[in-house]
């Protein structure tokens, strides 16, 4: 049985349209040719769809389940084919993407030159907040949010999520020594974050839970000027993987703790309002990231 997609739209199209002669029409072909069509249908299936006299047709049951089969099948078509054209496209136009610092410099920028090259009629626009950024307030149109969401009225995708290291410099530990145990850590210099206290609180295990909320001596607004205080020796930071992936690979930074750590991963989503004419430009860019992260 071969049965192709021309078929299905034959037998759509006479049900329809309520009359072979009615459907040839729509079709742009001969009644005739359209009754040859749908008699090979019924001869594929070895059964009869649908009961033809000089005034009506009826549906037999086996042509009322086919036709609810055929018009999923057909419904597919058209939505693959939608997507196929919409990929055809080259998309164009201002997008404007607003992260922190650290995911710009380290998920973003190193990607932008292959980005460019695949959409060479994008504008990229790049702008970095370490405080969340009202997007229509800063003509924004994708935000990179890190953590926990809070603002309902945007409209958000999960793009991949980061697990939390304890880290400081072989310098650092070499003066200082090394904790080993989470007790161990008021003995130290702690770097955290200023107006941002869910990244003082660090993923380790202890007797009252598996999370341990510090209070740092040095604080900063960016992860990625903590990620430089680390580096110049000034003591122990909590920072995500993706910006300190290529530290721990080279020696520059070392894990701490390893053994209390609760394994929590921050959960990083793009987040923007919809908006037709964006649509396409913020589709490429945020399947784009994801493939990289």
């Amino acid at each position: 049985m071969d049965i192709n997609s021309d078929d299905l739209k034959t037998f759509v199209t006479v049900v329809d349209s309520g009359s072979l002669s009615a459907a040839a029409v729509h079709l742009g072909q001969t009644t005739s040719g359209v009754s040859r069509a749908l008699t090979r249908l019924e001869e594929k299936l070895q059964t009869s769809l649908l009961t033809r006299t000089t005034r009506r047709m009826e549906l037999t049951e086996e042509g009322k389940l086919f036709l609810d089969k055929a018009r999923r099948i057909l419904a597919s078509i058209e939505e693959v084919e939608e997507c196929i054209r919409i990929r055809r496209q080259q998309p164009a136009g201002r997008l404007c993407v607003d992260a922190a610092s650290p995911f710009m410099l380290h998920c973003v920028v190193p990607h932008v030159g292959e980005f460019r090259a695949r959409y060479p009629e994008i504008r990229l626009e790049l702008t970095s907040n370490d405080r969340i950024a009202d997007l229509i307030e800063h003509r924004t149109d994708i935000a990179i949010r890190i953590g926990m969401l809070n603002d309902s009225t945007l409209h958000a995708r999960a793009l991949s999520s980061s697990p939390l290291h304890i880290l400081a410099s072989p310098a650092y530990l070499a003066q200082y020594g090394t904790p080993a145990a989470p007790a161990d850590l008021t003995d130290h210099v702690l770097l955290g974050f200023v107006q941002y206290e869910q990244g003082n609180v660090w993923p380790l295990r202890h007797a009252q839970g598996d999370s341990l909320a510090v209070a740092p001596a040095l604080v900063a607004s960016s992860g990625e000027t903590l990620r430089q205080l680390a580096l110049a020796n000034q003591g122990i930071v909590c920072l995500a993987d993706f910006m300190t992936r290529d530290d721990i690979a080279a020696g520059r930074l070392v894990p701490l703790l390893a053994n209390w750590n609760s394994g929590y991963r921050q959960q990083i989503h793009a987040v923007y309002y919809r908006n037709t004419q964006l649509a396409q430009r913020i589709a490429c860019f945020l399947e784009f990231l994801q493939q990289k992260l």
